[in-house]
């Protein structure tokens, strides 16, 4: 199976970050020497039969390889396909942000999420298990992460929805 990967907090190159060699690296430890960075934001492409068990083995790897802990989260790449379908064409793409979570599925109508995503002056336009867009009403300002967090209580990594699509004209047509 093809899965995306979103490390959280990664600017490769950056003082303070894993590098490009140690994230490569640390699929390659995992199994996947033919995972593919996308972009210098900690977005992973990769080929498993157990994507769960490649981050866990990924996060660890680049933890001894850098020196700095990050959060893994993945999803099948056939979600993005669906999700860039449905909603790629919206106006104002750059308002939007797909986020990755470990806290099941978000319902976009509960009312307590509503008015967490309503604080954050964003709105959750749709979600399924482990993933939520979100679209966020300034643009240029990005609130899926801090959001997706308060409502699930666990970790999030977002990329703009800009960013998505691009992944999957990439990488939706070499599958």
């Amino acid at each position: 199976m093809r899965c995306v990967a979103f490390m959280r907090n990664v600017n490769q190159g950056q003082h303070g970050h894993p590098s490009t060699d140690d994230i490569r690296a640390g699929f390659a430890d995992a199994g996947c020497p033919d995972a593919a960075l996308f972009q210098a934001n900690g977005t992973i492409v990769f080929e498993s039969d157990a994507p769960a068990d490649v981050v866990a083995t990924a996060e660890q790897s680049i933890a001894a390889r850098s020196g700095h802990e990050r959060e893994i989260l993945w999803t099948p790449l056939d979600t993005l396909v669906e999700l860039a379908s449905k909603h790629g064409a919206v106006r104002d793409p750059r308002r939007f942000e797909f986020a990755l979570h470990g806290g099941g599925t978000i319902d976009t109508n509960d009312p307590d999420a509503t008015a967490e995503a309503d604080r954050n002056r964003c709105e959750l336009v749709d979600a399924g298990a482990g993933w939520a867009l979100v679209r966020n009403r300034i643009e240029g300002e990005g609130h899926a992460t801090p959001t997706v967090e308060r409502i699930t209580r666990t970790r999030a990594s977002a990329r703009g929805l800009p960013t998505v699509v691009r992944l999957v004209e990439r990488f939706a047509r070499s599958a």
